[in-house]
């Protein structure tokens, strides 16, 4: 190398670190650099400085006991829950009425409570009172749940999004002198969220029900709950855990909006009336068992109709749809096989309705006064 290069070579080393001794007395160096690029990584990257290993990323993941927790202590399941324990409490105490309403229904035995009562004790023993109790036990508890919590799901989703619309302005469609304006504040949502919540608890519930009546009426060919899966699986498959859902829904579409609506609405009444924030637990059971009876009044026709549907295969004749079943009671019954049943329906249907509406008030009252509850 010429002197003229290494002189240059050496002037341009002199430079650079002139530059870099600048730069470091400004505050601003190529460590610096590195050191900002860092405070920049996201607090769930830590860097370990060891002796051993100079530079290491640790990944701090997310707790998910910790959303599993919070999720356990929200409102809906709460809601959930109490529906759940509310039925199982409730089916438990009233199996014997079920027994005896479900074989009035489809007209099997005795057309009457007391002698139906004592046919099933006389043929089965006192446990042929709780036959089909374990399937309807297992029935009840999702079901309860699924239509209780569904029902206070959409109520609060209706009355906030009623009180949002009514804030903001409601829009409209103008067809040339004619302006119409949505409004949504004729809808109840008791009646939505009731209709919902039976349309959504039949359709989660549906096999469990066919099962529950197979049980019931007929124990000598369904002995257990196996044997039951496995002959109506094999008779038709998974559709065959589903007969009669059509007509299940349009029974149960009117029962249970007027099931919900009756019990807010009597609920709300009295208590404006009276002056009081909320029903006691006797209040409670009361107008609870008002409500099923209206609602079971109303809808009974379509029940008896759908009760014949679902176990008409075991009678040797199935009715093709709804309207042949009604018209199959009429021909055969007149109009008062219509509310064949009925009787022994509202006996169990009243005291059902009211136990537990008292035991899910209780549960929820319980679960949700948990300061932890969110």
């Amino acid at each position: 190398m010429s002197p003229n290069s290494k002189f240059q070579h050496r002037g341009l080393l002199s430079t650079k670190s002139m530059a870099f001794e600048s730069q470091s007395q400004n505050g601003v160096g190529v460590f610096d650099d590195i050191s900002f690029g860092l405070a920049m990584l996201p607090k769930q990257l830590e860097i370990n400085n060891n002796t051993e290993s100079p530079f290491e990323l640790r990944l701090r993941l997310p707790d998910p006991s910790l959303a599993i927790k919070d999720f356990f202590r929200t409102r809906e399941v709460a809601e959930f829950v109490s529906g759940a324990m509310a039925g199982a409490m409730t089916k438990a105490v009233l199996a014997p009425l079920e027994t005896i309403r479900t074989r009035m229904v489809v007209g099997v035995g005795s057309r009457n409570i007391a002698g139906s009562f004592i046919e099933v004790v006389e043929q089965q023993g006192w446990k042929g009172l709780w036959a089909g109790n374990a399937i309807n036990m297992v029935r009840i508890v999702p079901t309860q749940a699924i239509e209780l919590g569904t029902f206070e799901c959409v109520k609060r989703a209706m009355t906030s999004a009623q009180e949002k619309w009514s804030k903001s302005e409601h829009p409209s469609i103008h067809i040339g002198p004619v302006t119409l304006h949505f409004s949504l504040s004729w809808i109840s949502p008791v009646a939505v969220a009731g209709a919902a919540a039976g349309i959504v608890s039949t359709l989660a519930c549906h096999p469990l029900e066919v099962l529950k009546d197979r049980l019931t009426v007929s124990p000598e060919d369904y002995p257990n709950l196996s044997v039951a899966v496995s002959k109506i699986y094999n008779s038709g498959g998974i559709g065959a855990l589903y007969a009669g859902i059509l007509p299940t829904l349009a029974g149960m579409l009117p029962y249970s909006t007027s099931y919900y609506f009756m019990y807010e609405t009597m609920k709300k009444t009295y208590c404006i009336k009276k002056k009081k924030n909320s029903l006691n637990r006797v209040e409670m059971l009361l107008v609870g068992a008002l409500a099923g009876f209206t609602a079971s009044t109303i809808s009974f026709p379509l029940e008896v109709a759908r009760k014949r549907l679902m176990v008409g295969a075991l009678q040797g004749k199935c009715p093709p749809n709804m309207a042949a079943a009604i018209s199959e009671v009429i021909r055969e019954e007149g109009l008062k096989g219509l509310y064949r049943g009925w009787g022994a329906s509202c006996l169990k249907v009243m005291p059902s309705s009211g136990i537990t509406w008292m035991f899910y008030e209780a549960w929820k009252d319980m679960l949700l006064a948990n300061k932890n509850i969110l």
